[in-house]
């Protein structure tokens, strides 16, 4: 199970290739008596799917999803609870004699492992994020039973950028993200961007974006001060999200152009004696703990990998050769990894809630 597996108390295993049989998960630790909406984990398993619009690949995955324990009469039993999704659309032999693909984990994971990948990277697949999803989907119920909302929306494509002011982070909600394509709650930057997406795919090349998340709700105190900060825990698991090349929380890198007087976030009494702060650079987490204030991320991706021109590579015997990609691909990750990243932040702040519930 090493590598495979996320999370101390809300723990969550995925397993399966791109092109095996299935995908899926098993969340272990979800709490007993939790009332689980499945067309819930259905409905963020179609918003990850492969072919929901002409800007994504165009694999077509119904990505059903069947659950095989851990639920009786739809109640959480507290159990392991099994997650099934098969693969529809596999096609192993487009991946037959392939040389080292540029950029890609083929000849990394064949160094560690000294065995080739399953076919379309095997388990280095973005296929493998299904399982990310319907677990994700699992602990942000588990989080609404306490009032803890997580919402994401792609803030740049290539060079087009959401004005810093187009959103308003306290209302957005997913029907606002889920308006467009792109899942840009702006739908003139929205357009631009798709545009932008379309042009780039017609040249047989990819582009890259960022993704904005932000949870509402989250108490004052979830998260440890030395090795398990809150922040850090946050970014090893948006940074283990296949392209990804950038995490920050609040003011992130632009605290750098900051002074310490620009930057303090001073504490101020809210409504009914709440404690909040004036401003929030800090991203609702200080000292690695959680402040009460919205947790405010984003997460950078790359250009997808696989390209459509000819690129220079090795073979797998080591001699020179040329690669020119075919098959289905996304020519920019980030309209389907929107719901990806709302999962990880949901499976972190899950597993932090259990622990700081078990210290008292």
């Amino acid at each position: 199970m090493a590598g495979s597996s996320f999370g101390r108390l809300f723990r969550l295993h995925t397993w399966g290739e791109s092109h095996g049989g299935a995908v899926g998960a098993v969340v272990d630790g979800c709490p007993p008596g939790l009332a689980l909406d499945l067309d819930a984990v259905q409905h963020q398993l179609d918003r990850r799917r492969p072919g929901q619009s002409d800007l994504v690949t165009q694999r077509k995955e119904t990505d059903t999803v069947s659950v095989l324990s851990g639920l009786r009469d739809g109640v959480t039993l507290g159990t392991p609870i099994s997650l099934l999704v098969p693969n529809r659309d596999a096609r192993p032999g487009a991946y037959d004699e392939m040389p080292w693909r540029p950029s890609h984990a083929d000849y990394t994971w064949e160094a560690k492992q000294g065995i080739a990948a399953a076919s379309g990277g095997g388990r280095a697949s973005a296929r493998e994020t299904v399982g990310r999803v319907a677990g994700g989907a699992i602990a942000r119920q588990l989080l609404a039973t306490i009032g803890v909302e997580i919402v994401a929306w792609v803030e740049q494509v290539a060079d087009i950028a959401l004005p810093s002011d187009a959103v308003d982070e306290a209302t957005v909600a997913e029907t606002d993200v889920d308006g467009n394509d792109v899942r840009c709650p702006d739908p003139i930057v929205a357009d631009a961007m798709a545009e932008r997406i379309r042009a780039t795919r017609a040249a047989g090349d990819t582009v890259g974006g960022v993704i904005r998340c932000v949870a509402r709700g989250v108490p004052a105190g979830w998260g440890e001060p030395v090795f398990d900060k809150l922040h850090a825990d946050l970014a090893r698991a948006c940074m283990s999200l296949p392209a990804t090349r950038g995490f920050e929380i609040g003011s992130g890198f632009g605290a750098v152009a900051l002074t310490g007087s620009q930057h303090n976030d001073p504490f101020v009494s809210g409504p009914g004696g709440a404690v909040l702060t004036s401003s929030n650079h800090s991203g609702g987490v200080q000292g690695g703990i959680s402040n009460g204030m919205p947790i405010r991320l984003r997460v950078a991706f790359k250009p997808v990998s696989t390209i459509f021109s000819e690129q220079q590579t090795l073979g797998r015997d080591g001699q020179p050769t040329t690669f020119k990609a075919k098959g289905r691909h996304d020519p920019c990750v980030v309209p389907r990894a929107v719901p990806i990243v709302e999962a990880m932040v949901g499976l972190v702040l899950a597993d932090h809630y259990l622990r700081q519930r078990a210290r008292r």
